[in-house]
Parts: structure tokens; sequence; C-alpha cells
């Protein structure tokens, strides 16, 4: 497969460092990247490849003719826009998997893509160590799937490759559900190490830990009143967990504060607080949170 990767990002050139052994990739962003990128692996290893990286302005027609799949990594922000860029020059049926958190742009691109759309929600903790360096701070899992339940044969090929690359992936028939989830472990984990600049393991000190079960708490409620089932461990053991295996990780919401980027704050603590609106729960926690990023809260 030749691979496109939209949104050279932490996710992006994990992704292109992984695949590329096996199938031709090409990163597209807002600016070309040294073609040289390394990955620091979690075990402290270093792999360097070469990868081509392009903007959708100079994206080659010999790149877009030959493209088996689009992975679309951008910010949830940003992803509607970026992938409008390279769209009209895509065969129709090109695959397209969505790597966004939160719980917004999923449905109108899926809606709006001739082509088969898969969402996959992953658990990897990666981060930025400037545009040539990829630091892998923590294994995860990977879940691919799409909404309307029509792809389920492409989803097992796909995690498959992802698999064989070594970024454990599965197939999975309920989607929605896992996108919730993540959405929810993403509201009790990033918006806490962006305001305070700190790394996931430090959540689990004072004074960050009673916040952190805090959220978890209004984020459980909601879940309920969303219909969406607890892990079988409950909320409070799928956060911590996931807080201990990416506990070196700078997230992704951190990353764009210390970057000066805009964040992601509205994707994931929106979907969360317009669902406890409608269901009339109090989030006190999650909601000052979300003003504090509105109002530009000093860092």
């Amino acid at each position: 497969m030749s691979t496109l990767i939209l949104g050279p990002g932490a996710v992006g050139r994990l992704l292109a460092l992984h695949l590329t052994d096996n199938a031709p990739v090409t990163l597209i962003g807002r600016r070309p990247l040294p073609r040289r990128q390394t990955l620091i692996t979690p075990v402290g290893e270093t792999l360097s490849r070469e990868i081509e990286s392009v903007t959708a302005a100079t994206l080659p027609d010999r790149l877009v003719e030959r493209a088996d799949i689009v992975h679309l990594t951008t910010k949830a922000y940003a992803a509607e826009g970026a992938f409008e860029a390279i769209a009209p020059r895509l065969a129709p049926n090109t695959p397209l998997v969505l790597w966004q958190n939160g719980y917004g742009v999923q449905q109108p691109i899926s809606a709006a893509w001739t082509g088969p759309v898969l969402c996959a929600s992953t658990t990897e903790g990666v981060y930025l160590d400037g545009d040539a360096r990829v630091v892998h701070a923590g294994r995860g899992q990977t879940v691919i799937g799409d909404l309307a339940g029509r792809h389920t044969e492409l989803a097992g090929r796909i995690a498959a490759r992802l698999s064989a690359a070594g970024l454990a992936a599965s197939a999975v028939d309920d989607i929605r559900v896992r996108l919730w989830r993540k959405l929810a472990v993403n509201a009790a984990i990033n918006p806490l190490v962006a305001r305070f600049r700190i790394r996931n393991g430090q959540l689990r000190d004072r004074p960050f830990r009673p916040m952190v079960d805090a959220a978890i708490a209004e984020v459980a409620a909601i879940m309920t009143a969303e219909g969406i089932a607890a892990p079988e461990d409950g909320w409070p053991s799928l956060v911590w967990s996931v807080v201990s295996a990416t506990a070196n990780n700078r997230a992704s919401m951190l990353q764009d504060v210390l970057a000066g980027r805009p964040t992601e704050h509205a994707a994931i603590l929106g979907p969360l607080l317009e669902a406890a609106r409608h269901h009339g729960l109090d989030t006190p926690t999650l909601s000052a949170l979300h003003a504090g990023f509105t109002e530009r809260m000093p860092l």
C-alpha cells in the first residue's frame, strides 16, 4: 500500500516511521519537514528513516494517483480543512482513516467523503522533539472501525498492517463506544497536564490526583447518561491505567500549549459539556477547565 499521512504531528510521524519499511509513505503538512526522521523507541533505541515530506500545494500527482490509503492525523479543528485541500485529487474510493481526538469531525467527514471512512482510537504515547525527532514514550493499543459498520474487512486489513509494522492494532465493531471512551480518558488527562505543564505520570501525585478523580466522576456520569457502558474495571481504572502506561508522555494538548498552538480543548471537552447540558448534569471541574482554555488563561 502506498500511504499518504496528512498531518505530520506526533501520531502522523509515528505512523510514517513504522510503515515506511513496507511501502512508500508521504507526509503532508503546512511546510516540508527534514527528509530524515528519527524515532526514539520506548526502550530508548533510535530508528531513523528517509520519508518524503510535502505540502498540499506541492503534492505531486504521481503520489496522489498511487495512494492506496490516507491517514488523517491533524488536530480535530484542522481536519476538515486539511482533507478538503487534497480530496479533489484523490480517487473517489480511497480509504480514509481518521485519528482525531474528540468526537465531532468523524460524522461530517464520514458523510461527505465518497470512499470508505474509518476511525482510529489509540493509546500510543508519543510526542515531538523538534522537526526531525519523535519520542515514542509509551506503547499502547489502536482500534479501528467505521461508524456504520460497513467496512469491517478493510478495518481488519489496516489493523493487521499496523500490527505487522510494530503498532498493536485490531478491528472493532463498536468504534463509536471506543471513541467516547477515548474522549473520557482525554478529558480527565489532557486539560490538566496542559494547565499545569506536567507529564502524564505526575497526575498521580498531589495536588493533581484529586482533580483527576473529580474529572473522572463527572465524565462517568455523562457516559452513563449517554448510554456508554463503563469499562469492565470502571472508569477510574481505565484512566489511571492510561496515566501509568504513558507516565513519561507529554500529552498532545500540553505539546500544543508549549508550542503556542491552538489546543483541542473544544473537541475534547465540548462534546462532554454539550451532553451534560442535554442531560441536566453539573460539571464544575470540566466546565472550569473548558472556560480556562477559552478565556486564554495564563499557563
